[in-house]
């Protein structure tokens, strides 16, 4: 691609496993309202059931004052998965992630590289309900809504999972490093490629173009993921 197309992207199948078995004596009908509980691997078989599930889940606090629980948006089982930090207003009026004009920059730089949400993409967020006025997620917030996203990420099955930001990083890798440390970075993680990227409200946020900057450098790391992807794709 040119380097006006990349300039100008800034202006604004896998199949699924089978579930593992869950202990008969797992009640599912506790999880919504007592974090104490555990959600065993393979506790759901669809992204329905969790969507049920969190809609109606008070593992936290946050679940007092959401309107939607924000699940996710895409291919369900897209070979990449995009995972956010938490829903803001937009999202969780919406029920659906990165809604805003952080998803709106999300989407073009996604289609710079021939990606959409229509086949290869899949978006969910660390948490599922919004934080107060936008704050980040607390470490208890992250260890309710966890086991959620872990199924999330084992019925769509990606290939490649893409972290925006340090909580996402966080939540997936326990990761504590700033983003600008480790972005760009392949690491594995239960048998997956993960990476670190920028957030796009951070990009929002720090406008410049020039070499080095944030913009220059998702550019470099969207176009990374795509070969990758395009390489897995043909083992």
């Amino acid at each position: 691609m040119s380097n006006h197309e990349q300039l100008s992207l800034f202006d604004f199948n896998n199949s699924e496993p089978s579930p593992p078995s869950v202990s008969s004596n797992f009640n599912r009908d506790l999880i919504p309202t007592d974090a104490k509980i555990e959600i065993p691997v393979g506790t759901y078989q669809t992204l329905e059931e969790i969507s049920n599930h969190c809609n109606h889940c008070y593992r936290c606090e946050l679940g007092q004052n959401r309107t939607h629980a924000v699940i996710g948006r895409g291919h369900l089982q897209a070979p990449i998965m995009i995972v956010g930090e938490a829903p803001g207003q937009n999202e969780d009026e919406q029920g659906l992630p990165f809604v805003g004009r952080s998803g709106q920059l999300l989407e073009k730089i996604l289609e710079s590289v021939g990606l959409s949400t229509d086949q290869e993409v899949y978006i969910s967020n660390a948490i599922r309900c919004r934080p107060p006025n936008n704050r980040t997620p607390t470490p208890q917030e992250m260890e309710a809504c966890k086991p959620y996203l872990l199924e999330q990420i084992r019925l769509v099955n990606p290939k490649i999972i893409l972290l925006t930001g340090a909580t996402a990083v966080k939540s997936i890798l326990g990761d504590k490093r700033g983003i600008t440390k480790i972005r760009g970075q392949w690491m594995e993680w239960e048998g997956r490629l993960c990476m670190p990227i920028f957030h796009p409200a951070y990009l929002l946020r720090n406008p410049s173009r020039e070499t080095g900057s944030p913009k220059w450098l998702m550019w470099q790391d969207i176009q990374a993921v795509r070969d990758k992807l395009n390489e897995l794709i043909s083992l």
